[in-house]
């Protein structure tokens, strides 16, 4: 009995081991490659899957989610002859399992070199400004070349993105260099586009200041005018409506002299040739108060017929004429004690040191 129950122990261990043999279960996401006696046989799928025991085996396990691969700075030529250092990122997906085991050998490798081959190619075309302006035209020929290469090889290539350029130092500092300089030659149009503006603007301001204060003087000088105008109008109006007596604007006129060196911007005066019929008026009107009416001088000359007569009447003409001269000299002194009276004012008002004409009398 025990050698029977040892060879069913064995025989079953066998099965057990055969049945586990069989069975594979495939990750998803996941592609395995079987081989049977060496030969592709065929791609097991996500999930529960049997193979022969002994006679298959999995050759490659693949993901055909999409992959990043970043290579490292590779040195490239551009047109210029300058050196410059690429970094690419590159994202593919396998889409053929058994292409990508048995049509390359090391697909990233091979990618790896290609992307550089064709990186080369494309900046060789291209000099250094270009290079660092044309990422996007960069990219999409790299993605053609490589997409077509690798479809093969049962990988697409999505994408693929340069990740850095770095020119030598010595054409970095250049770079800086004229950067900040366009950034100056900005700076300094603009702040001479502002002062400019500004200018204008001010410009402007003092324009329509000057034309506001030009037409608020004329508006004044008009007003003025008119209500001078209508000062004199009244006042010539009132003149012939009350029908003043020549002897008042003679008398007005007299006191109107000392007035006119009373201001002090006043440097001289002129003294109007009107002065003496003035002086005449005064002197007429100074007469007739002293001397007969011509109504009373013919009545006296009608009764008085006498010598008597005549001789008063000629001492009554002398005492006139005298009198009238004498009040034509008070009112001439007087004139012209009211203009030296005037710049005597004047001339004190511009030099405070000097004393006064009523100070040094009274002194």
């Amino acid at each position: 009995m025990e050698p029977v129950v040892v060879l069913a122990l064995v025989a079953a261990i066998v099965v057990v081991f055969l049945v586990a043999s069989s069975v594979r279960i495939v990750p998803q996401a996941r592609r395995y490659n079987i081989e049977r006696f060496g030969r592709y046989r065929r791609t097991l799928q996500p999930g529960l899957n049997l193979v022969v025991p002994v006679a298959d085996r999995i050759n490659t396990k693949l993901d055909v989610r999409e992959q990043v691969y970043s290579s490292d700075p590779r040195p490239v030529i551009t047109e210029d002859n300058l050196v410059v250092n690429i970094d690419t990122v590159l994202y593919y997906q396998i889409t053929d399992p058994r292409s990508a085991a048995y049509e390359v050998a090391d697909y990233l490798q091979a990618i790896d070199q290609l992307t550089v081959t064709t990186l080369r190619n494309v900046i060789g075309s291209m000099d250094l400004e270009e290079t660092l302006t044309s990422r996007e035209e960069i990219n999409s020929r790299l993605r053609a070349v490589l997409d077509d290469a690798t479809g093969k090889w049962g990988i697409r290539v999505n994408r693929v993105e340069i990740k850095a350029i770095d020119p030598p130092h010595t054409i970095k500092e250049a770079m800086e260099k004229q950067m900040r300089a366009e950034r100056d030659k900005r700076a300094a149009i603009l702040h001479a586009e502002g002062e400019r503006q500004a200018k204008i603007l001010t410009a402007e301001g003092t324009k329509q200041k000057d034309i506001l204060e030009a037409q608020g003087t004329q508006q004044a000088m008009i007003l003025r005018a008119d209500g001078e105008a209508k000062a004199v109008e009244l006042v010539f109006q009132a003149v012939h409506r009350n029908n003043a007596d020549p002897k008042i604007l003679a008398y007005k006129y007299l006191e109107t002299l000392p007035h006119l060196a009373s201001s002090d911007n006043n440097t001289f005066w002129v003294i109007p040739g009107e002065l003496t019929e003035a002086v005449r008026t005064v002197t007429r009107a100074f007469g007739d108060q002293s001397a007969p009416q011509p109504e009373e001088a013919a009545g006296a000359g009608a009764d008085h017929t006498s010598d008597e007569g005549r001789t008063a009447e000629l001492d009554a003409g002398r005492t006139a004429a005298l009198d009238a001269a004498a009040a034509a000299d008070e009112a001439g002194k007087q004139a012209a004690a009211a203009v030296s009276d005037a710049k005597a004012e004047a001339e004190a008002a511009k030099s405070p040191q000097m004393p006064r004409r009523g100070q040094a009398s009274g002194s």
